[in-house]
């Protein structure tokens, strides 16, 4: 596949101004913009440049609300409920980590739930800003049907990542994000675009059989981790981030790139609280622990055990220094939405 290189600085201009172009305020399009490189920066190509003509064709279709009035319900001095007037999920993600972050520092835990909001990429992404913060945090947001319940014929579950991350008392935070299934959807999507193939194993067409195919997978259904177990999984965070929160569940968000009949109503949970609620030395004791993990005999060909977040934190340091290389298909995208 060709790719060309851009510098981080100059692609990140030409977002902001495709988002401003499209009816973004200039605020909401550089929070967008930060959101699609970082997971460009950390090799998270699914949810990066290959997504923008996607939130573009939303706003032009009237399905996210580019100037959104986003309203947030105090509920308690720890718990806020946001409604994003179909903001794109980027902008209403951001004001709902801060919410909770602003929340914890002054009770000990913050709770923020969102509705009517859009896909917002990376759910690390936000978990990182609360752990600088030196919180515990814990990410839940559902998706389009992509997954069948254990028993069931027909996908609803999306594939509905669940998200936790710590502070380590070191510069590189333990930042557990895992979709529900063996891959993500924006995996298969970005194969599906560019013609590659699929591992074995994650995914059943629509006839029910085993493929590699990325566009036969698309129109089948993603296989969870852990058989039934990733079921239930999906099927908590499915409550948590939609039941509760007001958005939508039960395989009613629509999928971004197919469903232009009205907007996603996705919903978020995010919940984040200090280290110290009930320990005053937690930082030496996540230390400990990583540290007697790390220590562990090691298979045959492996280094170093790594906890989750250290492979993805090198990844951004290592690629923060480089240009940011981009398929030909993702330039012209970029070329037709600047003009």
């Amino acid at each position: 596949m060709e790719k060309d290189k851009l510098k981080t600085g100059i692609l990140k201009k030409e977002i902001i101004n495709i988002f401003k172009k499209f009816g973004l305020s200039n605020n909401h399009a550089l929070i967008s913009a930060n959101a699609l490189i970082n997971a460009e920066l950390v090799g998270a190509y699914g949810h990066g440049l290959s997504r923008l003509k996607m939130y573009c064709d939303r706003i032009k279709k009237k399905v996210i609300n580019p100037k959104p009035k986003i309203k947030i319900k105090k509920i308690s001095q720890s718990i806020s409920h946001i409604d994003a007037d179909n903001s794109i999920g980027f902008v209403a993600a951001d004001i709902a980590i801060k919410e909770a972050i602003q929340n914890a520092q002054k009770t000990g835990i913050g709770m923020v739930a969102v509705k009517n909001s859009g896909h917002y990429g990376l759910s690390g992404y936000y978990a990182e800003q609360a752990v600088r913060k030196n919180l515990i945090t814990m990410i839940y947001t559902n998706a389009p049907p992509a997954v069948a319940p254990h028993g069931a014929l027909k996908s609803l579950f999306g594939t509905n990542p669940i998200c936790f991350g710590t502070p380590t008392g070191s510069k590189i935070p333990f930042i557990l994000d895992t979709s529900i299934s063996m891959i993500n959807r924006g995996k298969i999507r970005f194969a599906a675009k560019n013609n590659q193939k699929i591992p074995e194993g994650v995914a059943l067409d629509k006839f029910g059989k085993p493929t590699t195919d990325a566009k036969k997978a698309l129109q089948g259904v993603q296989l969870p981790i852990a058989g039934f177990r990733g079921s239930g999984l999906a099927w908590m965070v499915d409550i948590l981030s939609g039941v509760l929160t007001g958005g939508n569940h039960a395989g009613r968000v629509k999928d971004p790139f197919e469903d232009f009949s009205g907007p996603q109503n996705i919903g978020h949970l995010f919940i984040t609280f200090k280290t110290n609620l009930f320990v005053k030395n937690y930082n030496t004791r996540i230390k400990d622990n990583i540290r007697k993990i790390k220590r562990l005999p090691k298979v045959r060909g492996i280094k170093e055990i790594m906890y989750p977040g250290q492979n993805k934190y090198i990844r951004l340091k290592m690629n923060s220094k480089k240009d940011i290389k981009i398929l030909k298909s993702t330039k012209n995208d970029l070329e037709i939405l600047k003009n």
